[in-house]
């Protein structure tokens, strides 16, 4: 799923140039031909009544299951992509390293001590330490609290922050429920705590806890850093109530060397510009503890669906569609960061890009930081996605996040906002599995990625500009 990117999607959409700025002086106007929007009409309704992207999905969480970063499951994942590109027809398949520090998961628990003693469900945080604490609970109401507490105020303590995320459909409670998984435990350790839970950042009232990445703050030691489910939370908001409260929390996790991945990449080549290409993928792995159906093996599924289709046409377009099953989002955008790279001499090649990693949900919504001289474009896609159900919301959202790092270098940005209303009921517990999927809200998808991929890959104007520009210095510097 993708990680806390509100802050950064916020500055890409002040200084990316977007399709409602003015047109500069040499610039003409890109648009989308006619004959590619008579095209796409019967490509949407051929990736409407197909259920692929549904198969492809079933296979991978089948045949590979959970896939966390540097695991055995993720080495099968590279090989599953890789086979999986070749079968749909991609005319060239390919991998590219991603080297990232391994951490794995062995056993977690947690428990009430005392006269109400019982057992808690928990999960250890992406990047905690292995390490059994026991100690009396301190319950903050939200991160700010706890940031707020004096030096020492915890020592000996364990800090659990009981902050109930918001279910929205654009998934805009997630940020504040990420950051108290990513920077509670730091203020935990800074007050003098031993060990750090937190109410589960999701929208769910099930017992199963979400995991997730965490970071420590250089220079701190770190401690066993857990999340419980939201009942769990509940049960331990609800006997703080009536006093002090002791537990004790066992993790055996924690940081292992370093793993070299892969990104998978596939590409249906254009029929007269293939050097040229947009960009859709999802991301290939998934945490340990559902089968990563929802995130992400769905925009997986949808992205590889919509490349095979588009091949399978007798009138391809222009440009090439490449597709890309990115390695280790979930603990750091590794494959994002590694293919922007690997690929930033490469950024004029580059139209656009757009990732899938927010479920299965029909998409809502179209926007992108396409510039003013792509308006016409822009607008035909947005008209093209219109019979999906999908709504024009230019100047809103941001790029996925494995697309992110190469935006902020200066790829153009597509946005397909899905629906994430119950998103966050799954969203890394043990219930991402696949019967979680509606296969024709994800046949929806896939007409859209469809759609969108094949007229962003035929636009033309008099300079064959195309929707992005040559990095400024500044962006290319990554500012």
């Amino acid at each position: 799923m993708r990680s806390t990117l509100l802050a950064l999607a916020a500055a890409l959409l002040v200084s990316a140039p977007l399709a409602t700025s003015t047109l500069h002086a040499g610039e003409t106007e890109t648009y989308v031909p006619v004959e590619a929007t008579d095209v796409v009409a019967g490509l949407r309704e051929r990736a409407l009544e197909s259920d692929l992207g549904y198969r492809i999905v079933e296979s991978l969480t089948t045949e590979v299951g959970p896939r966390l970063a540097g695991s055995e499951a993720d080495a099968r994942a590279v090989e599953w992509a890789t086979a999986k590109f070749k079968e749909l027809g991609y005319d060239k398949v390919w991998t590219e390293p991603v080297t990232f520090p391994k951490w794995v998961r062995r056993s977690e628990s947690a428990s009430v001590l005392g006269a109400n003693a019982q057992p808690l469900t928990v999960t250890a945080l992406g990047g905690s330490p292995a390490g059994t604490v026991e100690g009396e609970v301190i319950r903050f109401s939200d991160l700010d609290a706890l940031e707020a507490a004096p030096a020492g105020s915890l020592a000996g303590k364990i800090a659990f922050i009981d902050y109930r995320m918001e279910r929205s459909r654009d998934g805009s409670g997630y940020g504040p429920g990420s950051r108290v998984r990513s920077r509670g435990p730091s203020a935990a350790i800074r007050a003098g705590a031993i060990g750090y839970v937190m109410r589960s950042a999701g929208t769910d009232s099930h017992r199963n806890p979400h995991t997730g990445i965490t970071r420590f703050d250089e220079g701190l030691v770190p401690v066993p850093a857990a999340a419980l489910s939201v009942p769990d939370a509940d049960q331990l908001a609800r006997l703080l109530a009536r006093g002090p409260a002791r537990i004790r929390l066992a993790l055996d996790c924690g940081w292992d060397g370093e793993y070299t991945s892969q990104n998978v990449i596939g590409q249906i080549n254009g029929s007269e510009r293939p050097d040229e290409v947009v960009l859709i993928g999802g991301h290939l792995d998934s945490w340990d503890l559902g089968t990563g159906a929802v995130d992400d093996g769905a925009g997986v599924g949808i992205t590889m669906a919509a490349g095979a289709l588009i091949g399978q046409m007798q009138v391809r377009p222009p440009r090439s569609i490449r597709v890309v099953a990115f390695a280790n989002e979930e603990q750091g955008l590794y494959g994002g960061k590694a293919y922007a790279e690997a690929h930033l001499g490469e950024i004029r090649q580059h139209l656009i890009g757009a990732e899938s990693d927010f479920g299965a949900g029909r998409i809502y919504g179209y926007s992108s930081s396409a510039p003013a001289y792509a308006t016409p474009a822009d607008t035909a896609i947005a008209e093209a996605l219109a019979p999906l159900g999908i709504e024009h919301l230019p100047g809103q959202g941001g790029p996925g996040p494995d697309i992110s790092p190469f935006a902020a270098k200066g790829l153009a940005w597509a946005r397909l906002a899905q629906d994430g209303s119950d998103y966050f009921d799954l969203h890394h517990t043990p219930d991402d599995t696949f019967d979680k999927i509606d296969p024709a809200a994800l046949a929806q998808n896939v007409a859209a990625y469809a759609v969108f991929a094949y007229l962003a890959a035929s636009v033309e104007s008099a300079d064959d500009f195309g929707f992005g520009s040559a990095p400024t210095a500044e962006a290319g510097d990554g500012n």
